[in-house]
């Protein structure tokens, strides 16, 4: 029976977090991103905690999935809202409930914390299979649209 089990990513992780970013900037958006930015990316949030956290998932003792939860300040809710970012679950890992493991901890922290208003993720608009999983854990589809301006 396979077991999934959640855990607070370590500095020890971040070469196969770098590794599955990279991953999934190429399956989903069809980027290669520049190795040693990404590393840089990864580490500083472990540099610099207020920045978020990372989750690691394994399963039956092996790391096979990740994301990344960052916090955005609402000053109409009072709290923050949760980004849950950088989601990855490697392909033999795929369709085993590994998203679903890492969410429910995520959700589970925030309700524990008191202050965290919401949770919130991006989700390509192509991606029906990830929208299904989505809407299938309680997430509703909201109604704005994500611009941006890049500065670098």
């Amino acid at each position: 029976m396979d077991t999934i089990r959640i855990r607070d990513a370590a500095r020890a992780d971040i070469p196969r977090l770098v590794e599955w970013n990279a991953a999934m900037a190429r399956e989903t958006e069809g980027k290669t991103l520049d190795p040693a930015v990404l590393t840089r990316g990864v580490t500083r949030v472990f540099d610099e905690p207020a920045r978020g956290f990372y989750l690691v998932a394994e399963r039956n003792g092996e790391p096979v999935g990740c994301l990344l939860v960052t916090h955005e300040w609402s000053d109409w809710r009072d709290g923050d809202f949760w980004w849950i970012q950088s989601v990855y679950v490697a392909m033999p890992a795929r369709r085993f409930g590994v998203f679903r493991a890492l969410y429910a901890e995520v959700e589970r922290r925030a309700r524990v914390r008191g202050d965290v208003c919401g949770l919130r993720l991006y989700v390509e608009t192509e991606n029906a299979r990830a929208q299904a999983t989505y809407s299938g854990l309680g997430m509703q589809r909201c109604h704005y649209y994500m611009y941006e301006a890049l500065l670098r």
